[in-house]
């Protein structure tokens, strides 16, 4: 009965027994309602497959696709004071915080790396949503000070992503310093004539839309991106006037003149390639290489500029 009942029995049960499957696998598309296989979604940039909305994408999955080969090194930035209010509302301040870093894994709401990209090496900056709504503390406005200042000294461009519900209110007045800090950042880089290129994801509002997200001297979005101080419910609550179609998404500010570019994620790589090495006075970039010549390959080549040696019989 041993043998049966420790090996016989668990044996069969494994084989019977039902596969627990994963939550994560599946994404659905808040816009068309498809759901969306994780690893599809992931090689296409999490942009869905089937209506071309442009989900949220982390720092980190951005840079990976960014930079060549994936490959970045992490720009250190200055630690603030931590809880400087000692704010709590429904928690406390620190707890949020945990929590935040707990389920995006990361530090703070923003990212910032070196690296090239299509062989032209800049500094980058990317806010992180998911991370208390990518709301702008101490901490951004540290990193973002330490990135102008790591683009100066390596006479790099800067490129920022901007994804942000606002200043961060368990922070009061002191996240809202970081407007004018973020502001003598860029001003930075203006003086050392180095580029700096905003890119406005979804959505992008509040003090960082009064700050350093249009102080680009390029700014390119996303599609259907949400960019503006107040938000239109907001607006339409105050004037109480219904709002034109669109209002305040990257394409109505396209044609209203307050964007330059509006393009689709996975062109956006070779699109800042281009106005990178076109700012910076470089040739155009390599579309690729060819692989080095082979010693068959050698051989041959020099055998074709040998002329054949005549003979008289």
């Amino acid at each position: 009965m041993n043998w049966i009942t420790n090996y016989v029995r668990p044996r069969i049960n494994s084989l019977f027994s039902r596969r627990e499957v994963p939550e994560n696998l599946w994404t659905k598309c808040p816009e068309c309602g498809t759901m969306l296989f994780h690893r599809e979604l992931s090689d296409n940039l999490n942009v869905c497959t089937n209506c071309d909305h442009h989900l949220a994408i982390s720092p980190r999955q951005r840079f990976a696709a960014l930079f060549d080969g994936g490959v970045f090194n992490e720009v250190k930035v200055p630690e603030p004071v931590a809880d400087p209010l000692g704010f709590r509302d429904q928690k406390k301040y620190p707890d949020r915080m945990k929590a935040a870093q707990k389920s995006t894994g990361e530090k703070e709401a923003m990212l910032v790396a070196e690296g090239e990209i299509g062989r032209t090496p800049i500094v980058a900056a990317a806010q992180d949503f998911s991370f208390m709504g990518g709301s702008m503390g101490m901490y951004v406005g540290n990193a973002i000070i330490a990135a102008a200042e790591r683009a100066v000294k390596l006479k790099r461009p800067l490129v920022l992503f901007s994804a942000a519900g606002g200043a961060r209110m368990q922070e009061g007045i002191l996240s809202l310093m970081q407007m004018p800090r973020t502001t003598v950042a860029v001003e930075m880089l203006k003086e050392a004539r180095l580029p700096y290129i905003v890119v406005l994801t979804h959505p992008t509002t509040g003090g960082v839309t009064a700050s350093y997200a249009m102080l680009g001297d390029i700014q390119i979005s996303e599609p259907n991106a949400l960019i503006c101080f107040a938000g239109p419910r907001v607006i339409e609550q105050t004037i109480r006037e219904k709002l034109p179609e669109g209002f305040q998404r990257a394409e109505y500010l396209l044609e209203h003149g307050m964007l330059d570019r509006v393009t689709h994620r996975k062109k956006l790589r070779e699109e800042l390639v281009s106005i990178l090495r076109m700012l910076g006075g470089l040739p155009a970039p390599v579309a690729g290489d060819l692989p080095a010549p082979g010693p068959t390959a050698t051989a041959r080549s020099e055998a074709d500029e040998t002329p054949a040696d005549s003979t008289s019989a």
